[in-house]
């Protein structure tokens, strides 16, 4: 099968499991794994970050990060389509105890007056503004890359105002790789980011959570209570550790891969209405038929899709797939005929 749901589907490869299983380990809760600790001082030197942490998912990244910067019943901004808000379980109200303030931004990027006009003002009727929230690449706009400007412009406001900048960057290797910016400075408008280690980069299991000491005691203690301290998690760190070091400018390939199926797609009930910037393809079937037929003609054919939405259709070029998988995936999409 050729996989292209996600780019969380691939496997570990020999190497990485090798890296693995010599991994110098200890006790993370206790503060003592040696190799959780080098991740943990990576992560935090490459994104300009005091300290960072690691944990399980991307999810509870997020999720701690809000925890540790707001409290309950403030308002956080964040783009409509934002990962945090349509795919970590409703964790913003049950968790935080937060109220969203949803905006819908064109290719997921927002501007500071986008931002600013939606702030809460200084009246006991209304939350408390307290953090923006900022997602690049943004998942649900097809892996775009937000204008670094704008990025730069929002924190810039947020900071005027008092408020802290948190920035999903669970895809930033990815933005990174193909803008060729350095992650510090992609970075550096955020109070906190998040990254992700088991999407574009091949690890099985991870995310790290970086930002400034005071922020990251609280995170650590957040972590704890959502269960999120693992114990000889070395063997995960290390997994980490060998994809930075093997997995991250080979990004480049995915990206060239999602731009052949934008450029090669020649069929006349299929498009992609939007830039490819990385490695999401987002596959309209608005022209015939839904989008689950179209996985399922895919799926005969060997390749798996995911459907989001009535008639849009997800692809992610990952790690798992080579130039020959995406010759049968043209094919499959080209041969497409309709409901």
């Amino acid at each position: 099968m050729i996989d292209l749901r996600s780019d969380t589907v691939t496997r570990p490869t020999a190497a990485m499991y090798a890296a693995m299983t010599s991994a110098d380990l200890g006790d993370d809760v206790l503060g003592d794994d040696p190799t959780v600790h080098r991740l943990q001082e990576r992560v935090a030197d490459l994104l300009g970050k005091d300290e960072a942490l690691f944990v399980p998912s991307g999810t509870m990244a997020n999720q701690i990060a809000l925890a540790s910067q707001t409290r309950p019943g403030q308002q956080v901004i964040l783009e409509a389509d934002g990962h945090i808000y349509h795919y970590e379980g409703g964790a913003p109200a049950a968790l935080a105890g937060v109220q969203l303030t949803l905006i819908r931004g064109a290719g997921g990027s927002l501007t500071w007056e986008q931002v600013e006009a939606a702030l809460s003002p200084d009246d006991v009727h209304f939350p408390e503004p307290a953090l923006v929230c900022l997602e690049n690449t943004h998942n649900r706009a097809g892996g775009r890359i937000l204008p670094q400007n704008r990025v730069v412009d929002v924190g810039r406001g947020a900071r005027s105002r008092g408020l802290r900048v948190h920035l999903d960057g669970a895809r930033l290797w990815n933005a990174h790789v193909a803008t060729d910016t350095p992650l510090n400075e992609l970075c550096e408008p955020a109070d906190t980011v998040s990254v992700c280690f088991s999407k574009a980069l091949g690890a099985p299991v991870g995310s790290c959570l970086a930002g400034d000491r005071a922020t990251m005691a609280r995170a650590r203690w957040w972590r704890k209570r959502l269960g999120g301290g693992m114990r000889q998690s070395g063997l995960l760190a290390a997994a980490c550790l060998h994809a930075l070091d093997h997995h991250l400018e080979r990004l480049a390939e995915d990206h060239a891969h999602a731009r052949r199926v934008a450029r090669d797609l020649d069929n006349p009930l299929l498009s992609v209405d939007h830039p490819v910037d990385t490695n999401i393809v987002m596959v309209d079937v608005a022209a015939s038929g839904t989008g689950a037929q179209l996985v399922d003609h895919l799926a005969e054919r060997g390749i798996l899709v995911l459907a989001l939405g009535e008639r849009r259709v997800r692809l992610i070029p990952n790690l798992g797939v080579n130039a020959e998988d995406m010759d049968a995936v043209l094919d499959a999409l080209n041969s497409y005929q309709g409901a």
